[in-house]
């Protein structure tokens, strides 16, 4: 079978209404190449002078029970659980602390979380900015003592049209010790390895259970080269912490200054240090910049959560 079509794309794809309910999304040209085509900037909202973090931790939360298991792996375990005589409440109750156990293994480092915080916020991007489902749930192989590490942070495919499309995204969480534009440099260079060594990677997955039925038969179908007309594209997140000061007026007021500041982070990146006269797949870049106030204090309230 191999591709999928858009609709079982569109019916698999997780929204997350709630969890971006509590982010203030902006897409636009900024100055920043590639420039032919949308970037983002984004930001925890406001209502009226009030940041929703609270709101937005609570949903990021609740949302592990997406990235860690598949719409039909959640099913197949809550059935699991109500054979055994559970509620159906009880029956979700269970399998969402299997997920959180899963995502807890080692969270005492803390660059191990401020990872993870990461890459649950990039398999939410990715589905709500690029349309793309989760070819791979990295997270088994992160937990599973048998298996490295796969190199991308996220691997999610999508049917446009006639074609096939792998997106590579990489999330890049910075502590307040981090300068901007040393985060974005070292993101280049994740990505572009990311890129280089994903074949090879995926590979190691393919007829294990980290991917279900369909999605096998598509990984399968890109590695032996059967995939027809396929396109690799890359994702950047790149969440900071930002210490330019806004000034609480109104939340139209305050998302205008917050989307100031994202435009001046792109601008005053040296597009010269994009290298991608050397590697022409940069032209399928798009970036997300995430700028987050107090992120440590963020990242800690998140790992106390679990």
């Amino acid at each position: 079978m191999g591709k999928m079509d858009e609709n079982e794309i569109a019916r698999r794809l997780i929204p997350n209404k709630a969890l971006f309910a509590d982010i203030y999304l902006v897409s636009k040209k900024f100055d920043i190449i590639p420039d032919n085509h949308m970037h983002y900037g984004a930001s925890i909202d406001y209502q009226d002078m009030q940041e929703l973090r609270e709101d937005f931790l609570n949903d990021l939360y609740d949302s592990i029970i997406d990235w860690i298991y598949s719409a039909e792996k959640y099913a197949s375990l809550k059935e699991q659980e109500t054979k055994k005589g559970k509620t159906e409440a009880s029956a979700h109750a269970s399998v969402q602390r299997k997920a959180i156990n899963k995502l807890r293994k080692g969270n005492q480092d803390n660059l191990l979380i401020q990872g993870q915080f990461g890459e649950l916020i990039l398999f939410h991007f990715i589905q709500k900015c690029m349309g793309a489902v989760p070819l791979l749930r990295k997270m088994k192989i992160t937990t599973s003592s048998q298996h490295e590490r796969f190199g991308a942070d996220a691997i999610h495919y999508k049917v446009e049209g006639d074609k096939n499309i792998i997106i590579l995204g990489e999330a890049k969480t910075y502590s307040s010790k981090y300068r901007f534009n040393n985060a974005f440099n070292d993101s280049l260079t994740s990505i572009l390895n990311t890129y280089k060594s994903h074949r090879d990677e995926l590979n190691l997955y393919v007829h294990e259970d980290f991917l279900d039925e369909q999605m096998n038969e598509v990984a399968e179908a890109y590695l032996d080269k059967n995939l027809p007309n396929t396109e690799i594209h890359l994702v950047n997140v790149i969440i900071y912490n930002e210490t330019e000061k806004v000034v609480q007026t109104n939340e139209d007021d305050i998302r205008g200054q917050i989307e100031n500041i994202i435009e001046k982070r792109y601008r005053d990146f040296d597009n010269g240090k994009i290298p991608i006269d050397v590697n022409p797949i940069l032209n399928r870049m798009t970036y997300i910049i995430f700028p987050i106030w107090k992120l440590d204090d963020l990242i800690k309230e998140f790992q106390e959560r679990l």
